[in-house]
């Protein structure tokens, strides 16, 4: 039945089912704050994946407004890049593929800036099954012993792995490291020289991490790093 029809049996004003132009428009300034908001925050989220989170956080909205507001506002998803990659002469070779749970811990670091000019280094650890970033590490450097460390103190938490997955940096290649590994029992698992796409896991953090964190936040001290990026939650 339609609304006229209705409103004329019950002897009612079509206005009166209908909600005051005021409270309309400042739902829809909250309702395009809120996607603004999310937009600039999730840079690599595009209108579909904004519309999930205004559902989950009880928006009654619907996915065409959004897409309208979205229009309108100018919002853009970045284009993915297309990135230039060199096959070795033998062709794609087979890899490690994780099968369960901390079976395969990929390990590689990040660098940023504190305003000051001066180097922060991070420490990125994925679980590469369950694509959860186990640890981040932040300081201005970060040598063979430190990654030791921070290994050491996530088997507190967690079961060892069987390999871990790393590139040859001079930190991983360090005989301290190889030692470590070979007392332990963990296994390693070197990737080519520049062949990041082998270790696609925690590259593929390593980019999202930079899109949605390094490059938006500024960073005043180590410690104010070390704070913000332990809350933020981040996975692969």
């Amino acid at each position: 039945m339609s609304q006229r029809r209705a409103c004329r049996l019950a002897g009612q004003n079509r206005n009166t089912q209908r909600r005051p132009v005021a409270v309309t428009a400042i739902e829809e300034q909250k309702l395009r704050r809120r996607i603004r908001e999310l937009a600039q925050r999730h840079v690599r989220w595009g209108r579909r994946l904004v519309y999930r989170r205004l559902r989950l956080e009880g928006w009654t909205v619907n996915h065409k407004r959004v897409q309208r507001i979205w229009r309108e506002e100018g919002l853009q998803r970045p284009l993915p890049r297309r990135r230039k990659r060199s096959r070795p002469p033998g062709g794609k070779r087979e890899l490690l593929r994780a099968e369960y749970p901390h079976h395969v811990w990929a390990i590689d670091f990040q660098f940023d800036q504190t305003m000051d000019g001066r180097t922060l280094k991070f420490l990125n650890v994925i679980d590469e099954y369950s694509r959860l970033a186990l640890a981040i590490r932040v300081g201005r450097r970060c040598r063979a012993v430190e990654v030791i460390d921070t290994i050491e103190e996530l088997l507190k938490l967690y079961p060892p792995p069987t390999h871990l997955r790393m590139d040859n940096g001079p930190e991983f290649i360090a005989t301290a490291l190889q030692e470590w590994c070979a007392g332990s029992g963990c296994n390693t698992a070197y990737i080519p020289p520049g062949s990041p796409w082998e270790n696609p896991f925690v590259e593929s953090f390593n980019s999202r991490f930079r899109d949605e964190f390094l490059n938006i936040e500024l960073f005043t001290s180590v410690q104010e790093a070390k704070g913000i990026s332990g809350q933020q939650g981040f996975e692969g």
